[in-house]
């Protein structure tokens, strides 16, 4: 993938994070692919384990939302900084973060995400009824 190419690639990837659609969101990614983020610290390993993840993960956050705010690409792939914008129950959580992104044929081989998850979880915690 050429340089010029990766902010359009970038924006086309974190829309497939919106609704509910792992399907299209797999496709970004290499069949062996490793994606890891704050709640898969160890990584999940090819489309057999990350697509049930992303299923679980799109089914529960179907109107979140991702902007770009900033891509830098490397030797191998890009760094992308990014907004989410996540409504929990009557709440909007607006979290900050960024992936670490590793192409190989066009496709995502590797994908880290990281942000600090403190005030979502809070938020979750919040809405889980006591004794729950």
């Amino acid at each position: 993938m050429e340089k010029e190419e990766i902010p359009d690639f970038c924006d086309k990837w974190l829309r497939a994070w919106h609704g509910n659609r792992p399907g299209d969101l797999i496709e970004f990614y290499s069949e062996d692919a490793l994606y890891i983020d704050p709640a898969n610290k160890g990584g999940l390993k090819g489309h057999e384990q990350i697509l049930p993840y992303f299923k679980r993960l799109l089914a529960v956050n179907p109107d979140w939302r991702w902007e770009t705010i900033e891509v830098f690409p490397t030797s191998v792939g890009f760094v992308a900084k990014w907004k989410a914008i996540i409504p929990v129950g009557t709440e909007v959580i607006t979290e900050y973060g960024m992936d670490i992104v590793e192409m190989q044929g066009g496709k995502i081989r590797r994908n880290e995400v990281y942000f600090d998850p403190s005030s979502l979880l809070e938020t979750l915690r919040k809405l889980k009824p006591s004794g729950a």
